[in-house]
């Protein structure tokens, strides 16, 4: 169904931000040409550096987020915690899985420590016995006894040649909320080393890392001998030895300083999930240099570029108009229509003159399902289920996924009689057919509510007395069929 009010007002929003960002690049190419020296230094400071800093956090932050997500599951994987209530009998059990976090996931390492017998478990298999006065392992004692459920460090990793690595250290606890271990995994530096060798040639600036006592911890692989390398201090720095003692208050601060005879300039940023300070400098001759030499190169993209917009925005909008207008009305998972669509649709079958049986239908115990086989499973079932129940329904029928694991449906010219046949008709194939995932065979079976439209009926009415047939087949034991039977008023 078309929307030409959202479409006009998307397309003359469109068609001003186009405008006001030709516009506005155009008056800011215009204005940094004719800045004068201070005004640079100024945009250096203020908007350059620290832009840059926040792009180089933001990034990190993306690499840091997804193995959180995987060793907080791991923490709480039933698996892992049967297993060391259990007794541990089996280490090949728990290798295994670790091994398969580690190739699910790519270039991760994943590990687990037992706190009942220190054994250091990863990927490989054994990696040692950890001991309360190894300067190494004490890392695991300082988890095991804070109060977060978990730290993001940098450390060598053992496991790989003592190659440097984040890793994020989760607790373990039992049933009983007893601590058991640790576990989680590690990301190697590689990624952001490339990350600052990037911005480092793609912006012209330094970019490297600080720790709170003021050595350097890491730079990238493309520095020259006169830029910061590991185990420098500031103090070893040019002109950087006076941050020295601003390291404990700088969180997000720009500041000016003199190195190899040109003035320069220095973003400091706090990382807190490192605990360290994030540096970005750049000097100033190249700042000019490039401002000047890249204006008429920005004028002339700023132009391409809006002409390009305004020639494909029309075809643009039109395109994903129409996908915009489906996926409002269109269950993702399924393709059924969602309540939306089928509101849209059930309009137009309760005007019909005749008979419309409307059937409530929710798969059992798709709870356990989920928590059984996983939620892409259950999807797996979802998706299944919407095509058998299709195979059942007619071109006239109305269909639609009413939400979770809740079916609609309205049976056009049919009455109750009608509609047991057809309910049945899908309780016995959900009933008979085996759903594949991940080799494994699954198996569902559906409780039905079923009703028949009164004259005086409104949609609402109507799924109201479905829904309590749906709910008496519950209480009768599922994978039934009831019935309420519409007493005209």
């Amino acid at each position: 169904m078309p929307f030409p009010n959202a479409i006009t007002s998307q397309r003359t929003l469109l068609f001003t931000l186009a405008l006001l960002l030709a516009g506005g690049f155009l008056v800011t190419s215009l204005l940094s040409y004719y800045a004068s020296r201070s005004s640079i230094r100024d945009n250096i400071i203020n908007t350059e550096l620290p832009l840059t800093s926040d792009t180089v956090y933001s990034e990190i932050q993306k690499d840091l987020v997804r193995p959180t997500l995987i060793a907080s599951m791991m923490s709480r994987d039933t698996f892992m915690r049967d297993w060391v209530v259990s007794g541990e009998n089996n280490p090949e059990q728990i290798i295994r899985y670790l091994r398969e976090v580690h190739d699910h996931y790519g270039a991760y390492t994943s590990f687990f420590i037992s706190e009942k017998t220190g054994i250091y478990y990863q990927a490989k298999g054994i990696l040692k016995t950890i001991k309360p006065d190894e300067p190494r392992d004490a890392w695991y004692y300082r988890v095991r006894d804070m109060s977060e459920p978990y730290e993001i460090s940098f450390d060598p990793d053992m496991a790989n040649q003592d190659r440097p690595s984040f890793f994020i250290n989760y607790k373990v606890f039992d049933y009983n909320n007893r601590f058991i271990g640790a576990a989680g995994v590690g990301l190697t530096v590689d990624a952001v080393v490339k990350l600052i060798d990037r911005y480092q040639q793609r912006y012209d600036r330094g970019v490297f890392f600080v720790d709170t006592r003021g050595v350097v911890v890491l730079t990238g692989t493309s520095s020259s001998p006169h830029d910061p390398q590991a185990g420098q201090t500031l103090l070893d720095l040019p002109g950087l030895g006076k941050l020295m003692e601003k390291l404990p208050q700088a969180s997000n601060d720009s500041y000016e300083y003199t190195a190899e005879g040109a003035d320069s300039f220095v973003n400091v940023r706090f990382i807190p999930e490192l605990n360290w300070f994030l540096f970005v400098t750049k000097k100033e001759n190249g700042a000019l240099d490039g401002i000047r030499h890249s204006l008429y190169l920005n004028l002339a993209i700023c132009l391409a570029v809006t002409l390009i917009v305004m020639l494909l925005l029309n075809k643009t909008l039109h395109r994903y108009q129409s996908r915009l207008e489906a996926q409002a009305t269109l269950d993702t998972l399924t393709g059924l229509p969602n309540r939306r669509g089928f509101n849209l649709l059930a309009s137009n079958t309760l005007d019909s003159p005749g008979p419309v049986t409307a059937l409530l239908l929710d798969l059992d115990h798709f709870k356990h399902l989920n928590d059984t086989h996983g939620h892409l499973a259950g999807d797996a079932v979802l998706a299944g289920f919407a095509e058998d129940l299709k195979s059942c329904l007619r071109q006239s029928d109305v269909i639609c996924r009413w939400g979770g694991e809740e079916f609609i449906v309205l049976l056009k010219d049919s009455d109750l009689a009608g509609g047991q046949r057809v309910a049945e008709q899908i309780r016995r194939l959900a009933e008979q057919h085996d759903y594949f995932f991940s080799g494994s065979m699954l198996q569902v079976t559906v409780s039905v509510g079923l009703t028949e439209r009164l004259p005086n009926d409104n949609l609402q009415d109507l799924i109201a007395r479905a829904d309590r047939a749906l709910y008496q087949a519950k209480l009768g034991g599922r994978n039934q069929v009831c019935v309420e039977r519409a007493v005209p008023v």
